[in-house]
Parts: structure tokens; sequence; C-alpha cells
């Protein structure tokens, strides 16, 4: 799988990135079709927070995007990660009915 992480008004740490490569660690299981996943984050302009956007690419050309809003940007990304998994199960086992 192809992780690709940017940010939007924000330009993401090195901590940042080794979170997230961390939380995405449970992914392992989609590592034969998920090709690729972009991760966007945004800073807000107005008031705090940040906004998360993942997008994923599957073997079979299927794109679902994942979304989250939230003030704590750790936080944020631990949820977004539960979500992709959550949307990656989803999808394999649609594809498996099939």
């Amino acid at each position: 799988m192809n992780l690709t992480v940017r940010g939007i008004n924000y330009v993401p740490s090195q901590e940042t990135k080794d979170f997230i490569d961390k939380k995405l660690q449970k992914l392992s299981f989609a590592d034969d079709y998920l090709h690729d996943l972009d991760i966007a984050i945004k800073r807000e302009s107005k008031g705090i927070g940040f906004h998360i956007d993942a997008i994923l690419h599957f073997r079979w050309k299927t794109e679902k995007i994942v979304s989250y809003d939230c003030y704590e940007l750790y936080e944020g990304i631990e949820l977004i990660a539960d979500k992709i998994q959550a949307v990656a199960k989803k999808e394999k086992e649609k594809v498996m009915d099939k």
C-alpha cells in the first residue's frame, strides 16, 4: 500500500507522519487489495481545528472517501484510522460476496 500524507494550510511533522503510520498498522489485512491511501490534513482557517480526508484506492478501481473534523489532531488521526479500517473491511466483504 502506498501512503501519501499531505497538509493544506499545515505542514505535517515527521512525528505526525510516524503517528499515522503507527495507527495504520491495523490495515495490514488490507495490503493485498488496498493499493493507495491518500490522507489530506487541512487546518481550518476559521476557528480552530482540522479537517482530515482519506481517499482509499482499491485494486479493483474503486475509491472510497472518509472524512473527519476535529479540534485535536492526534485524536482525529485515531478516529480516521478507525473509519478507514471499517471502510476497508466493508469494501472487502462486498467484493468477496460477489
